[in-house]
């Protein structure tokens, strides 16, 4: 493979929300701690986060929700930490990022970028004219060593991983909580299928183990199969 492995590593609502509304206000890591029924077991999704690849993936977007372009810089990590965005992030961010980084991979399009202004060894940028995902994990891992990527973006960009085929795990934490709303942000979203000829697109997945966690939340573990509409199997 001329890719890393991913993992899409993300916690989720029973109906796949991953916030908890559509306003950049509401948020699982902020809402989920002060909710009863949802505190209590929150922490197993940490935990386990804890274990996860020590190359991340994320965006710039949903960082600059965390708060990153206001944080002082933070203690060093042993991950390596891969953002994609555009405009979200500060010269702030990118050091906050580069302190707390082993290495840091920014992939943009945007030429004026605040991270062509910082010096630091451990900043690493892909350029590109078209954001070209495939072409991003090929450098990650040939220039960089990234053998083992875990995604946890959002639903957008979780899509374009999708429908690229370049996720091959999922490792799901379910929350005891139904959210809704058509416009609340999902596991997966961007572009709807909108016909028989691109069922090709569809992640078909193949569960691996779940395991009950206590106060209700579930793990959920899968392999993904590259679905073909003419498969009959």
């Amino acid at each position: 493979m001329d890719r890393p492995v991913t993992t899409l590593f993300m916690l989720m609502s029973v109906d796949g929300k991953i916030s908890t509304g559509a306003s950049d206000t509401l948020d699982v890591d902020r809402d989920f701690p002060v909710i009863p029924g949802l505190r209590e077991g929150l922490h197993q999704y940490y935990e386990i986060e804890q274990t996860t690849d020590l190359w991340s993936f994320n965006t710039g977007r949903v960082q600059e929700k965390m708060g990153v372009n206001e944080k002082p810089e933070p203690a060093k990590t042993p991950v390596s930490f891969v953002l994609l965005d555009n405009h979200h992030l500060t010269e702030n961010g990118v050091r906050y990022f580069c302190a707390r980084s082993r290495e840091f991979v920014l992939i943009t399009t945007n030429h004026d970028h605040p991270a062509f202004g910082v010096k630091a060894d451990n900043l690493h940028i892909i350029y590109q004219e078209t954001l070209c995902l495939a072409e991003a994990l090929h450098i990650l891992k040939t220039e960089y060593g990234c053998e083992r990527l875990t995604v946890q973006s959002g639903g957008t960009v979780n899509g374009l991983f999708l429908r690229e085929k370049l996720l091959d795990h999922a490792d799901i934490v379910v929350a005891p909580v139904l959210i809704g709303g058509k416009d609340t942000a999902t596991l997966i979203d961007g572009s709807s299928l909108m016909n028989t000829g691109e069922l090709g697109k569809l992640g078909v997945l193949k569960l691996t183990s779940c395991t009950v966690l206590e106060d209700s939340y579930i793990r959920l573990r899968y392999d993904i199969l590259r679905s073909d509409p003419g498969d009959t199997q």
